[in-house]
């Protein structure tokens, strides 16, 4: 198999290349970058996510710690006052009981997040940092490396929905540059709003072949739930509902904390690094992907588990300096790759 043909390879390049190549308009563009990937809603789950962020409010969201805020904490974070008050008079009705806040103020305490304190029976907050307004935009990516027609009818109506919801500001189409006079992917029936990008996966070389266009996030989107399944002269209408616009604006910033804790290194966290087999490797010294020395190859999240039958054990002599502290080499690996993370978030 060729390192590039699976996707979750041809991924991984695509993060990389996103990471240093985007915006792509221009190189001196003042925002800053937050790749992740394998994040979505309960719906939909996009391959590769670009977040373009204000620099200087992306390193006061730093204030906030490395993990992600759900939408709970949103809630007292975003609308904690500047004095003390009691929380009920302060905070928004969350639409659900009261004792869940409370829940959430105190994990927020516990993070050092918000200030606390009890006046009688009535606890007050006080915030520490106002919640920048750090998330700019969201660019969805999906990955074919090999984008044939087949591949294109299941990826146009994943994109038809993405075009519909509008919960992205710009979606696209990454697949593997041919190097013929057109590239295949033009020829294929995807919505004209998504761009289709061709990238070279061992130089990272690519090429924008059709721009996006840009979707309406401000507006209200379109959740379809059902399509008619009666064939090419099925003419019957689709089922679909209306997302308010307020309710997408919280959905995209769950999403950008998920993307903001986790980046697209995390693949480590579902992959057994602790077996003898697994390594990390920069062939182009600019990118440490995983690799199984029995495959041979870069492996697969899905392969690399438990039940792979070539999985053994980190023999324990491997271990013996500092373990379990510091750890042995599948230790090693989530270090270096938990640190090149928190690089790319500004004031960690």
């Amino acid at each position: 198999m060729d390192r590039h043909t699976a996707e979750f390879g041809f991924e991984l390049r695509t993060c990389r290349w996103a990471e240093r190549a985007w915006p792509l308009e221009s190189a001196s563009d003042d925002r800053a970058v937050v790749v992740a990937r394998q994040l979505g809603t309960k719906r939909r789950r996009w391959d590769t996510i670009v977040l373009e962020c204000d620099p200087e409010a992306l390193r006061e969201r730093a204030n906030f710690g490395a993990k992600r805020l759900d939408g709970d904490l949103l809630h007292v974070v975003r609308n904690a006052p500047a004095e003390w008050r009691y929380y009920r008079d302060c905070l928004p009705h969350p639409g659900y009981p009261w004792r869940y806040v409370r829940e959430a103020i105190h994990r927020a305490d516990d993070r050092g997040i918000v200030e606390t304190r009890k006046t009688g029976n009535r606890i007050e907050i006080r915030r520490k940092w106002p919640y920048p307004d750090w998330l700019k935009r969201i660019v969805a990516i999906e990955n074919k490396p090999d984008l044939d027609a087949s591949a294109a009818r299941v990826l146009g109506a994943q994109l038809e929905y993405d075009v519909a919801m509008g919960l992205a500001d710009e979606v696209w189409v990454a697949t593997r540059e041919t190097g013929d006079a057109v590239e295949p992917a033009l020829f294929e029936d995807l919505p004209v709003e998504a761009g289709i990008l061709t990238l070279e996966p061992d130089t990272l070389a690519a090429a924008v072949e059709w721009y996006p266009r840009a979707l309406a996030v401000d507006e209200p989107g379109t959740r379809i739930l059902e399509r008619p399944d009666g064939g090419k002269r099925d003419g019957s209408a689709a089922r679909f509902e209306y997302v308010d616009p307020a309710e997408k604006a919280d959905k995209r910033l769950a999403i950008a904390e998920r993307a903001y804790e986790r980046g697209w290194r995390s693949f480590v966290d579902t992959m057994r690094s602790d077996c003898r087999h697994f390594e990390l490797r920069a062939d182009d010294g600019s990118q440490l992907r995983p690799h199984c020395a029995e495959k041979g190859r870069c492996q697969t999240a899905a392969e690399c588990s438990g039940n792979c039958p070539a999985f053994e054990p980190e023999p324990p002599v491997w271990r013996t300096r500092g373990w379990p502290i510091e750890g042995g080499p599948g230790k090693r690996c989530r270090q270096l790759l938990e640190g090149r993370r928190r690089r790319r978030r500004p004031g960690l």
